[in-house]
């Protein structure tokens, strides 16, 4: 179902967006509290292990009841709004371009648009152009989840506000450039290691026992975040790091902070300060959330295609029995 298929034209573009949609924000819901963890770990300058003093974080079990007790239950959520906004419009935008460009692929070139190489190309542009569409909210939200308390922004409004005079329109884009770098790879792997994991669980799994086709689409989904994420997941830290500069002040509560002139400016002082494991800070928690929230967004995302074509394929047998 993801992709083009010559064989089963029952999505439209306007659907896979609405799909999208509809995947990431339920996803969203579910990955919050993962995402919170993951970004206060790859903010923290000092060393993720209770051997360090300075250390806010130890590990992702500590972080929760750190997190849990200083600010509550509602925190695992902080960010939430202008998160969804994100998820919501990338998923939009992200399924809509894939399923754009692997039509464009079958009707004008010689290469099957179920190829591996193909999902890969697509699933990076199309990852690419949400990404642009969506920066602005992308760094909202990890500015809401980053800061302590007292917060520095009360709202999804003032937060606009206040960057846009202390730090200008340049604000909604720090980390771009990361991001972009990161993200082709990243998602072209999500989408081309789902695809080779459907063509080998269909090779394997006996027919009788292919019924289980949402299940199998979850673990694919998952399996797939899992291996794209450790493979391109520095530059996803970098990102996060960029995202917060000119926004110290508001991480003082959290320990050390850096300020960073570029991307080959942050590579450098991680690599000085923190050594080569500095790259990889809030890992476990980033595997379980991409393992998570990449198989339930492939999960949704198929189930409501499989429901848009269903309620399609009812109208339009009432259509001929009327």
């Amino acid at each position: 179902m993801v992709g083009y298929d010559p064989d089963a034209k029952c999505v439209s573009t306007v659907e896979a967006a609405a799909a999208g949609s509809a995947s990431g924000l339920v996803t969203r819901v579910l990955v919050s509290p993962l995402d919170v963890i993951k970004i206060r770990f790859q903010l923290q300058i000092e060393q993720l292990s209770s051997r360090n003093p300075g250390a806010k974080y130890h590990g992702i079990l500590q972080a929760v009841q750190c997190i849990f007790q200083e600010e509550g239950l509602v925190a695992f959520w902080k960010g939430h709004v202008p998160a969804q906004f994100l998820s919501v419009g990338y998923g939009a935008v992200q399924f809509m371009a894939f399923e754009s460009l692997t039509k464009l692929v079958h009707n004008v070139t010689s290469y099957n648009a179920r190829d591996s190489f193909v999902h890969f190309v697509c699933g990076g542009l199309a990852a690419c152009t949400a990404t642009v569409a969506v920066q602005p909210v992308d760094t909202l939200r990890t500015r809401f989840a980053a800061q302590g308390e007292p917060k520095l922004y009360r709202s999804l409004r003032h937060a606009v506000m206040t960057m846009y005079q202390t730090e200008g329109p340049q604000a909604f884009y720090r980390g771009l450039t990361p991001t972009i770098i990161a993200i082709f790879p990243y998602a072209g792997l999500q989408f081309s290691f789902y695809n080779i994991l459907q063509q080998f669980s269909e090779w394997v799994i006996p027919a009788e026992g292919k019924k289980g086709g949402n299940v199998k689409n979850l673990v694919c989904g998952s399996c797939a975040g899992i291996i794209s994420k450790t493979l391109t997941y520095p530059f996803d830290l970098f990102k996060k790091r960029l995202q917060v500069g000119g926004f110290e002040h508001a991480r003082a509560a959290f320990g050390k902070v850096r300020m960073y002139r570029g991307l080959l400016d942050c590579i450098r002082q991680i690599m000085q300060e923190e050594g080569p494991g500095g790259f990889f800070k809030g890992l476990s928690p980033s595997l379980l959330k991409a393992g998570v929230s990449t198989g339930l967004v492939f999960f949704w995302y198929e189930l409501f295609c499989s429901l848009l074509c269903a309620l399609k394929n009812t109208d339009s047998t009432t259509r001929k029995e009327g």
